[in-house]
């Protein structure tokens, strides 16, 4: 039975594998993808076997797994220059994190179970998935890019109604059909009436149709605002590990700014350069002073509504420990903190910064390390991994005609309450500068792609996509790429976009469908404790 058991668990990882960006025309196995991990839960907790929560938390764990591993092996990519051998275990790290915490979750459903009943628990069991995701895109560790309602990034016309519940709204949708076919197949099973059954059946409908009719009729029906601004979007196609030494910055400069100006038109008003286009650390207090700026400013005297955005390392300098971040600098009294950064370089002597803010865990960032009693042992890794500084709102770029524009600096694009808040601030398109070259030519850089359209479906704002070696594009407030360029190419594209003001019902509001379920999780847990120990005492 466990064997059996396990295969089930196997089969759903698989099958939500298979219905995984950026898998086209199959996105529907999300739908029955959780089926057969249900089944096996419920055949463990049917069964006579002792240690039952123990065998629920390791089949789930198991699937789930199989899920994230096969979705997300790119990553071994990225840390195998490090060494091909250390990279494994350092890439289990990623593969194995979401699914201990969807294990997690699926122990907690079995727990709320046996205090209560079938439906209260599977009911508990969607909030302690959400609870999952939101924490796992809120601490230290945070790696989101596995969160359901990400699987319908490819098939996106079927979700337009993000625009009001974010990608969480994508994850109640999925739960909610796993659970009504697996509730028909018990039905059977159990030989349940057949009123019964029918109710399952025309909630079945409900539930699919309903969302999936609204969101083709939005999408078919919707009509942006004419607001055109015409912008440049660059991918030079530098190989990241040659950034930086290899290919003199200035160089490096000329290949975007001839990118550029192949395109290019009098009245363009933006050029997007990708994540650390500007590969030379410079002082931000000094950036007019820099060569690169003036490069850059020389390339903008011939578009007088030219403004650039683009990537750049910068550094600050302060007299005491401003920040977490801050280091000192060996034999004075001064800190410093580096930054991944996003500039607005303008034909004025105006220039703006933005600070990365979602830091990768280990690469950008070290995990916990505000741990007063881990400091120590930090400061043994010589500050050369995780000691980017941050900022911890996000910022809009403003030009001198008033236009504003939200900067995403790569990982930071798959948070969709996060680039909300520039749009609230009154971003009226998203620029997202990255680099997905670190993954090679994997279904990594695809997903990263995919995963933008939704962001324009959330805000309803255009999305300007610079990657320096991975697909740069134009995304439409539908989600539809409109215009794209092909991997490892180097090359610059154009397109008008239309900017907008209007404000979404996430926009406004965020994620609220996670918040509550977290709530709801707090007092499912505080449920279970209660009836756990008074069944200990009982039992005294």
């Amino acid at each position: 039975m466990m064997k059996k058991n396990l295969l089930l668990a196997l089969f759903s990882g698989i099958l939500l594998w298979l219905g995984w960006p950026p898998t086209s025309y199959i996105t529907f196995l999300l739908f029955v993808g959780l089926v057969p991990m249900l089944l096996a839960l419920e055949n463990i907790i049917q069964s006579p076997v002792k240690r039952k929560g123990y065998h629920i938390f390791l089949t789930a764990f198991a699937g789930f797994f199989i899920w994230n591993t096969l979705s997300i092996y790119w990553v071994y990519n990225s840390l195998k220059t490090i060494g091909a051998i250390i990279a494994i275990p350092l890439s289990l790290i990623p593969y194995s994190l979401g699914p201990l915490l969807m294990a997690l979750a699926c122990w907690l459903y079995y727990r709320l179970r046996l205090a209560t009943n079938r439906s209260t628990g599977l009911f508990g069991l969607v909030c302690f998935w959400m609870a999952y995701e939101y924490v796992h895109q809120t601490w230290p560790l945070a790696f989101p890019w596995m969160t359901l309602g990400n699987g319908f990034a490819v098939s996106h016309q079927w979700v337009q109604w993000y625009e009001y519940t974010g990608v969480y709204g994508g994850t109640v949708w999925i739960w909610l059909i796993n659970i009504l076919i697996f509730l028909y197949y018990q039905s059977l099973k159990e030989a349940q009436t057949k009123a019964y059954r029918v109710k399952v059946v025309t909630a079945f409908t409900i539930a699919l149709v309903v969302p999936l009719a609204f969101s083709l009729i939005r999408y078919y029906s919707f009509r942006e605002q004419q607001d055109p601004s015409d912008v440049v979007v660059a991918q030079p196609n530098i190989d990241p590990y040659e950034k930086e030494g290899s290919i003199p910055v200035q160089q490096q400069i000329a290949i975007l700014t001839h990118l550029s100006d192949s395109v290019a038109q009098k009245n363009t008003e933006f050029f997007i350069w990708p994540e650390t286009a500007i590969a030379e650390q410079f002082d931000e207090n000094k950036t007019q002073s820099t060569a690169y700026y003036r490069q850059v400013r020389d390339f903008l005297g011939k578009y007088s509504n030219g403004n650039v955005i683009t990537g750049a390392e910068t550094y600050q300098v302060y007299n005491r420990p401003a920040t977490e971040s801050a280091r000192a600098i060996p034999g004075t009294n001064q800190y410093w903190d580096a930054f991944n950064a996003a500039l607005l370089i303008e034909n004025s002597d105006r220039v703006q910064f933005y600070h990365k803010s979602k830091l990768v865990p280990g690469a950008e960032m070290i995990p916990f390390s505000s741990l007063s009693f881990l400091k120590p042992a930090f400061e043994h890794l010589g500050g050369a991994t995780g000691s980017y500084g941050s900022q911890p709102e996000p910022s809009v770029f403003y030009t001198q005609s008033g236009i504003g524009s939200d900067p995403v600096i790569c990982y930071e694009s798959i948070w969709g309450e996060y680039v909300g808040k520039a749009v609230l601030k009154g971003a009226q398109f998203i620029a997202i500068i990255t680099n997905d070259g670190w993954w090679e030519n994997t279904s990594g850089k695809d997903q990263h792609l995919d995963y933008a359209k939704l962001r324009a479906i959330e805000t309803r704002r255009w999305v300007c996509r610079s990657a320096n070696t991975g697909i740069s594009a134009f995304i439409n407030e539908r989600g539809d790429i409109v215009k794209h360029t092909d991997w490892w190419v180097r090359t610059a594209i154009k397109q008008d976009i239309n900017l907008n003001s209007d404000l979404t019902f996430y926009t406004r509001y965020g994620d609220y469908i996670p918040k509550t379920a977290s709530f709801l999780s707090v007092l499912g847990i505080l449920f279970i404790g209660v009836k756990w120990r008074k069944a200990k005492e009982q039992a005294a």
